[in-house]
C-alpha cells in the first residue's frame, strides 16, 4: 500500500487554476482549461429465478470520458500537429492517418499556490477526436481566440510517487 505524507497545517483543498499538461516529455504551452477526469462503470442488473422480486447489481464495462484541452491561438503548432496525425488533408489518398504514432500518453500535473507539484495523473493512449483550429470570430467582441482538442483516452492513473510537499513558509 502506498505511503502518504500528511501536512497537518494544510486545511484548504487545492485550487483548480494551477496545472500543466505534458506530452512527448515537454509541457505544452498556454493550456488554459482542461475538462475533468471522469470514468463511468455500467451497472449490470441480474436476478436469479428463486430470488425475491428485487435485483442484484454488479459492475460492467468501464468507460473513460474524453478530455478537452483549450488554449489561446498562437503560432505553437502542438495541437495541430497531433490532430494531423489522426487525419491530414495533405497526406494523400489512403495515407490520411498515422497508424504508428497518433496515440500519446499525457501527464496532468496539479500545483499548489506556491508552485509545488501536488498531484499528477498519467492518461493513457490519448488521440485527437476533435480539433478546433479557430473559434467563431466577432469584430464586436473583446476576447481571446481559443482553440481546442478533444482527447479520447483509455484510462488514467494517479501517480502515487507524487506526495504532498512540505509547504513553503515566508517569514518577515
Amino acid at each position: 500500500m502506498a505511503q502518504f505524507s500528511v501536512n497537518a497545517t494544510r486545511f484548504d483543498p487545492y485550487k483548480n487554476f494551477k496545472f500543466r499538461i505534458k506530452w512527448d516529455g515537454q509541457y505544452v504551452a498556454g493550456v488554459s482549461k482542461v475538462t475533468g477526469l471522469k470514468r463511468t462503470t455500467e451497472v449490470v442488473k441480474h436476478r436469479e429465478g428463486g430470488d425475491p422480486s428485487s435485483t442484484r447489481k454488479s459492475p460492467g464495462r468501464t468507460e473513460y470520458e474524453a478530455i478537452t484541452l483549450e488554449r489561446g491561438v498562437t503560432h505553437d503548432l502542438a495541437f495541430e500537429q497531433w490532430a494531423n496525425k489522426v487525419w491530414s488533408f495533405n497526406a494523400g489518398l489512403g495515407a490520411e492517418t498515422s497508424l504508428k504514432d497518433f496515440r500519446k500518453d499525457i501527464i496532468l500535473d496539479l500545483f499548489n499556490e506556491s508552485g509545488q507539484k501536488v498531484i499528477s495523473y498519467h492518461i493513457f493512449r490519448c488521440w485527437v477526436s476533435e480539433y478546433q483550429a479557430m473559434p467563431d470570430l466577432d469584430a464586436n467582441a473583446n476576447a481571446v481566440a481559443i482553440q481546442h482538442i478533444k482527447l479520447e483516452n483509455e484510462g488514467w492513473q494517479r501517480d502515487e510517487a507524487v506526495t504532498e510537499p512540505t509547504e513553503i513558509s515566508f517569514t518577515g
